[in-house]
């Protein structure tokens, strides 16, 4: 009788969305995840195209960046496979070079289980696809959005609720995406899917609301004049743009202009100055740090 009701406790959603919002307010259990050469060294120094080279992903912890353990694939698969958002312990994989038919798995690394949603409704087929994942606290599910483009400038949009384990098409695109534009990095927040995108000279964020359905532009600060050296990510609750400058005043010092979006207008922040080594920015992590690799 007590380990019926036990397991009653522990399975009921209310039990388990107590734990995950303590875990996330105490930032508890938390891990970069990361992809590396095995032994942390790279096995050829060429770079030989048609030489394929071994690769592995691991769970490194977050304030000592010791490796804690190696992840292999849920379904043994040797191949390489990429990750394309992970939330509250749950990681979306797929192949590492995405196409319309790319299988996709849900996975829970800590209790070794899996859930592979259903084959999209779209087919379109030479198409560029992007992959994201995350948590909408708004509706307490988890969704993936899967974005389609094709050198025709057809644009199409499928959304995968957890809860339903279904997909659903959007059908409504708005004007300004119905152009040629070139993707760029993307990010997921808050059940939001973000994206740098690139139309003629003009760098914007396009934004798209996995459970309102609502696309949203945000023209990108004026200094951000290419995309090399820029990259998305979240900054103390808020989107937030990071651009190398390579215009600093000291020349053995390197500079990461940082931007973030408050009331859909952009603010500039102290930018973040350190030693110049050859060094780029992976992110920033929960502890609203720089990651530099």
């Amino acid at each position: 009788c007590t380990c019926k009701s036990w397991s009653d406790l522990i399975g009921s959603s209310s039990f388990v969305s107590t734990q995950l919002h303590r875990n996330v307010t105490k930032h508890a259990h938390v891990y970069l995840l990361c992809l590396h050469h095995p032994h942390f060294e790279r096995q050829n120094d060429n770079d030989d195209p048609y030489v394929v080279e071994e690769l592995q992903w691991s769970l490194f912890s977050n304030e000592t960046f010791e490796q804690f353990s190696e992840l292999s694939h849920p379904l043994g698969s040797t191949d390489h496979y990429g990750i394309y958002g992970s939330s509250n312990g749950l990681v979306c994989i797929s192949d590492e070079i995405l196409n319309f038919d790319s299988p996709i798995h849900i996975w829970n690394p800590s209790v070794r289980k899996f859930r592979t949603p259903p084959m999209g409704t779209n087919n379109l087929k030479f198409a560029y696809v992007a992959l994201q994942f995350g948590f909408h606290p708004g509706v307490n599910d988890y969704k993936a959005v899967r974005m389609i483009r094709t050198n025709k400038d057809t644009f199409a949009v499928e959304v995968y609720s957890l809860r339903t384990d279904s997909w659903k098409m959007i059908e409504t695109i708005p004007p300004w995406l119905k152009c040629h534009w070139q993707h760029h990095t993307g990010t997921f927040f808050n059940g939001v899917a973000y994206h740098i995108i690139e139309k003629g000279p003009i760098f914007s964020i396009m934004s798209f609301d996995s459970s309102s359905e609502e696309f949203q532009e945000f023209i990108a600060p004026d200094a951000i004049c290419n995309s090399l050296g820029l990259c998305m990510d979240v900054y103390k609750e808020h989107i937030c743009l990071l651009f190398r400058y390579y215009g600093c005043e000291d020349e053995c010092m390197q500079k990461y202009d940082l931007w973030v979006l408050r009331e859909k207008r952009w603010k500039q922040l102290c930018p973040f100055v350190y030693p110049w080594n050859r060094c780029r920015a992976m992110g920033i992590n929960i502890d609203n740090e720089l990651l530099l690799q």
